[in-house]
């Protein structure tokens, strides 16, 4: 047994696999991360813009790198049956190329997921922000068994909103919030159900998922 399936063993998450026609998601291991740091130096967005809540994106890259590091560790060394953040590196013919996370509290109970994302500038505009959060809401409704996923974009995040409004979410409230010091954007709430949500054509191919409902506490 190599050394990558005896750490799958020990911590099954590393096993676990979502497939979609053109790409792989999986929890991010420390083997994605030099494509994860190129990719967020290569620039995930208009440096005039900022989608998200925390102005991670626009730190100079000898903190933005330190910075994003320490936030997947951290994801990954959080996760309890009770709380998980999944961090899944998105695969593009084995390159990562952007993240998609899906959490929960109390997921057993309550069958609720958060789910966020960005993918790198260049690789936007074909589709695969679409294929990347579709396939996450298949796999936290038709594996996990959620009943609901909620979702939140600026007002001005056309893309995110585009993204949502394929998919059949539908609205859930606002909230007003400080982007950068001293400025006020609205912030569109989101939520979609398994009956809502708007299929694509094809279901993703999940592997591992059965070890892996300990840690998820399912």
């Amino acid at each position: 047994m190599g050394s990558r399936e005896r750490l799958v063993r020990y911590w099954p998450l590393f096993g676990l696999e979502v497939r979609s026609p053109r790409l792989v998601l999986t929890p991010v291991r420390d083997e994605h991360l030099p494509d994860l740091m190129d990719a967020e130096l290569a620039g995930i967005h208009d440096p005039a813009e900022l989608p998200f809540d925390v102005p991670w994106s626009t730190a100079p890259p000898d903190e933005l790198v330190p910075g994003s590091l320490r936030h997947l560790w951290g994801r990954r060394a959080a996760t309890t049956a009770q709380r998980w953040d999944l961090q899944f590196a998105v695969l593009l013919d084995g390159v990562a190329i952007g993240l998609q996370d899906v959490r929960a509290d109390d997921f057993a109970v309550v069958r609720s997921v958060t789910t966020g994302s960005w993918l790198r500038r260049d690789r936007q505009g074909s589709g695969l922000g679409t294929e990347m959060r579709a396939a996450i809401l298949l796999f936290a409704f038709d594996h996990l068994g959620a009943r609901r996923a909620e979702s939140a974009a600026f007002a001005d995040n056309a893309r995110s909103l585009r993204v949502s409004e394929k998919l059949g979410y539908v609205g859930n409230g606002s909230r007003f919030q400080q982007r950068r010091p001293g400025e006020s954007v609205e912030s569109h709430l989101l939520l979609v159900t398994p009956d809502t949500l708007v299929r694509p054509d094809w279901t993703v191919r999940v592997r591992g998922l059965a070890e892996c409902r300990p840690q998820l506490g399912i």
